[in-house]
């Protein structure tokens, strides 16, 4: 029970930096006519308050499609409900149907602000605390200072309170499926990851490990006897849940389908915006989206992206294990960023929560990838106006991860989980003992690359016929960066050779 007393300072730090960032603009405050997400969250709950269901997916002269429609699975529509019912008890004119399009008042600001606070109390927070808790082999300090650099973690806090949205909902129903199959409780692990996937379609970046894990463990049970029995009751667990979610939109196929239409818009290209991914990087160099037909695009980025996740997971369901779940959530998090069709920028943050949960395995790694993943949303902070609060909440993290993991002392091939790799190397090239220390220096290269981009972007003017350079530069870092923790958590999936042995044990 030693120090565990330490656990509520934490939570409220966490907190405290939750709201103070919260106090700072939100994306498209004051610039109408499209503002920016805040509206998008508030005008979801004007429509789903003011209109029925079978309209809230469809384009009608009450519901522009155009002007932020709703493109999001049902949960998300029912959550903008239930705050809507909360916000026309306190003031009918924050949701009143037009008129209360771009509506901007401190009170208002308040409570969309609280309603984000309270879903992370609620919903993600209490699942990180339970995560560090059940951290095997881990010292009651470890595991406090854990939930605080999670807390801490930039990237989420400045698009939730700074920008605007409601990531932690989803990531945090993702959190509490990773506990639940992590622990054996794979039934409420399944549910609890529907749940995630039908607030944001976006969680299934996440859903082949999930799939796999849960394959292997049934394959591992026998599939002629408890193993059947496990498949059955997760498929049926995942069907109701689904069928619970959009039971109001299968009344007919046509509303069916349209809400499949909103939630994966391929009309819309392979990317939009600025963000730090092979087809957005590349198309630097050759202009991917005029040159190949849509139907094309979409076809190579399927391929990209299942090629790239599809070792590691056949490693999961050959050889299921909680560290293995872990490591592939990562992994195939992060070739969905990178290679598959339509991503955001704030998708990153579907890396970053799996990243967060072996931050207590490789501080190191995990403490330089966060800090990439933040700075690559650099040009979305920069237009929300966040860049004092960027500044102040990196360096935060960057000092609690540092502090309590004392990260620079964990280089070695063993603290970095290359040893495996390194020792088969070392029977074709006995002189490879350099692999730490050539990523010592690669973090010292990308800290300063980081650093000088981010003053550059911010004090200097880009060159007129260039107005998106610094954008551009940003991406194409980042990018490079991500492809290099690909092949990292690859090398450390593939050549862990003790989720084989120690398979009786766990």
């Amino acid at each position: 029970m030693e120090k565990w007393y330490l656990m509520p300072v934490v939570v409220l730090i966490g907190l405290t930096v939750r709201w103070t960032v919260s106090l700072n603009s939100y994306s498209g405050a004051g610039k109408p006519p499209m503002f920016g997400d805040y509206e998008a969250q508030r005008h979801w709950q004007e429509i789903t308050f003011n209109l029925p269901v079978r309209q809230w997916y469809f384009n009608t002269s009450d519901n522009n499609l155009q002007y932020w429609g709703l493109d999001y699975p049902p949960l998300t529509a029912y959550h903008s409900l239930l705050c809507a019912y909360v916000a026309e008890f306190i003031n009918p004119d924050w949701i009143a149907l037009h008129t209360s399009r771009g509506y901007e008042s401190q009170a208002h600001k308040l409570f969309m602000r609280a309603t984000v606070f309270i879903a992370d109390v609620l919903i993600y927070i209490p699942a990180v605390i339970l995560y560090c808790c059940c951290l095997k082999e881990t010292s009651t300090k470890r595991k406090i200072t854990n939930v605080l650099c999670i807390l801490l973690y930039p990237g989420l806090i400045l698009i939730d309170y700074g920008h605007f949205q409601y990531n932690s909902v989803s990531l945090g129903f993702a959190l509490w499926g990773v506990l639940g199959v992590s622990c054996d409780w794979d039934l409420l692990g399944s549910l609890a990851f529907c749940l995630a996937v039908n607030y944001k379609q976006m969680e299934l970046y996440h859903s082949l490990p999930f799939f796999c894990f849960l394959l292997g463990k049934c394959f591992k049970k026998g599939l002629k006897g408890k193993g059947f029995v496990l498949l059955i009751k997760l498929a049926c667990t995942v069907v109701a849940s689904f069928l619970l979610c959009w039971l109001p939109f299968f009344a007919e196929r046509e509303q069916t389908l349209q809400v499949l239409r909103r939630l994966f818009p391929v009309d819309r290209g392979l990317f939009e915006d600025k963000v730090a991914n092979i087809w957005c990087s590349f198309n630097v160099f050759l202009k991917i989206k005029d040159i190949l037909p849509r139907h094309s695009q979409v076809i190579i980025s399927f391929c990209f992206t299942f090629l790239s996740l599809l070792p590691a997971c056949i490693k999961l369901t050959l050889q299921p294990s909680p560290k293995g779940f872990r490591f592939t959530l990562v992994s195939c998090a992060l070739s969905f960023f990178l290679f598959s069709f339509q991503v955001h920028e704030k998708s990153i943050l579907l890396v970053s929560l799996p990243v967060c949960l072996v931050l207590n395995e490789i501080p190191f790694i995990s403490t330089w990838f966060l800090l990439v993943s933040t700075f690559s949303m650099l040009p979305l902070l920069l237009k929300d106006e966040l860049l004092m609060p960027s500044v102040v909440t990196v360096m935060a993290f960057f000092i609690a991860c540092a502090t309590s993991f004392s990260i620079f002392e964990k280089i070695s091939e063993e603290e970095l989980r290359l040893q495996s790799f390194s020792v088969s190397v070392r029977k074709y090239l006995p002189c490879f003992t350099f692999l730490p220390r050539i990523i010592q220096h690669l973090f010292l290269i990308s800290v300063v690359a980081i650093v000088l981009l981010t003053l550059m972007t911010v004090t200097l003017d880009p060159p007129g016929e260039l107005p998106d350079l610094f954008s551009v530069l940003v991406c194409f870092v980042s990018c490079l960066h991500f492809l290099f923790f690909l092949v990292y958590f690859n090398i450390v999936i593939m050549w862990d050779r003790r989720n084989g042995r120690n398979q009786k044990k766990i």
